[in-house]
């Protein structure tokens, strides 16, 4: 099976991973991928929006299955190209339509998709120009915390959590008037806040049936304790122990399967992972947001707890087949580590030597490439977020620590990474 991998991070990483190890592997291309992913595949200099490129590449090597890593090339209509060009519609593509990548391109649409089928969210307002002066009247009544969140896609930065009333109405202010966030931000889903604890939850949808991955909780904040400046992950772990039968009951009944009737009665077309991002509230799960791919890093730490085999779903997913089939999650806890450069969240540099990354592989111990390249014969950081370790063991705490073991022979200058992931379930 010839295959072609569209992104560049440590969910890349771990996908072409995954795919590597199915009997109905042949050869992985990643465009345009990292240091990591070349030891899989072949990377290929192709932006992930660059569909024209993907097309040709994909008719010149007769790729069989394209699969999209981030949302960018989805939400602006990579299914939508493939299918529309009659040397390509034969692709199967892992992920949804434009139309379906909505759920995580518009905050508005997706909370207006959640109340049509009654799928429980925090209740919201939306706001633009035309409405501005009457958004600033309900921020000035509306109860703190007060939750902003930009529409659009906003590089995982749009939203705003604060106590602080007049925080609150200068954000919203910066946002519609001063394009804090670009076009991402003209319109503005204030929402009530909801308190609890938060996790991940991953479906494989072939638009009619699906199949439930392992859940996940990931750690955004910078600092121990989970402190300090949002992130784009510090690190994952799986499973989730509140996540116990009970819980994941009213899930799969109140949110996921109401999703993917939701999607299909709309005639939607929706051919991929949707991630629900969840918030427990005293036992009852609600949904934060919508994603229309897997998450990084939970992705380090679901496709370990995964035994199926990833391609074998999907050629499933492209024939339509996936309520044929059971998934199989291995008991064992996996938790990652994110190592990242000096000063990220904010500003950094690139171009540090990592070293340490090419050990023997240890049991249970994956070492996934997210902010990496190659530069003639060494490794250099690339990104903010460098490289993820990812371990298994019988408990959270045993993953954790082994997982920090072994991010400890990895070095590059500047280097920081969390040593207290999944530190609430100690």
């Amino acid at each position: 099976m010839q295959i072609l991998l569209i992104g560049a991070g440590g969910r890349e990483h771990a996908l072409a991973w995954k795919m590597c190890q199915s009997s109905l592997f042949g050869q992985l291309y990643i465009a345009p991928g990292n240091a990591g992913t070349a030891l899989l595949g072949k990377n290929i200099p192709i932006a992930v929006t660059d569909f024209n490129a993907m097309g040709n590449f994909c008719i010149e090597h007769n790729i069989d299955i394209v699969v999209v890593g981030p949302e960018e090339p989805l939400v602006l209509g990579i299914y939508d190209f493939f299918v529309a060009d009659e040397r390509l519609k034969h692709i199967t593509v892992v992920g949804p339509s434009k139309e379906g990548a909505k759920l995580e391109g518009s905050k508005a649409y997706a909370k207006a998709f959640m109340g049509r089928h009654h799928i429980p969210t925090a209740t919201y307002r939306e706001f633009d120009s035309n409405n501005f002066e009457e958004g600033i009247a309900y921020l000035q009544e509306t109860a703190v915390p007060i939750v902003l969140k930009a529409d659009g896609l906003a590089a995982g930065k749009g939203v705003i959590i604060t106590s602080d009333r007049a925080e609150a109405i200068k954000e919203f202010e910066q946002m519609i008037q001063q394009s804090k966030f670009g076009d991402a931000g003209k319109k503005v889903v204030v929402e009530s806040f909801l308190k609890g604890l938060e996790l991940s939850v991953f479906a494989l949808t072939d638009g009619k049936s699906y199949v439930l991955l392992p859940e996940a909780k990931d750690y955004k904040r910078i600092g121990v304790g989970d402190t300090g400046l949002n992130t784009g992950g510090m690190g994952a772990i799986s499973p989730v122990p509140f996540a116990d039968k009970t819980f994941m009951d009213k899930v799969v009944a109140r949110i996921v399967e109401p999703t993917v009737k939701g999607l299909a009665d709309e005639g939607i077309v929706y051919q991929g992972f949707i991630f629900f991002g969840l918030i427990s509230v005293e036992g009852e799960p609600y949904v934060i947001e919508y994603n229309c791919r897997l998450g990084d890093p939970e992705t380090e730490v679901v496709l370990p707890r995964l035994e199926n085999d990833l391609l074998e779903l999907f050629i499933a997913l492209g024939r339509q087949e996936l309520g044929t089939y059971t998934v199989e999650i291995a008991e064992k806890s996996a938790a990652t580590v994110m190592a990242v450069s000096g000063g990220y969240p904010g500003a950094y540099e690139k171009g540090k030597q990592i070293i340490g990354l090419l050990q023997e592989q240890e049991e249970d111990v994956m070492v996934f490439q997210a902010g990496t390249k190659q530069q003639e014969n060494d490794i250099v950081t690339d990104g903010g977020r460098v490289v993820a370790v990812t371990a298994m063991s019988d408990n959270i705490q045993k993953a954790v620590e082994k997982s920090i073991q072994k991010m400890e022979s990895i070095s590059f200058e500047g280097m920081n990474f969390r040593n207290d992931i999944g530190f609430e379930f100690m």
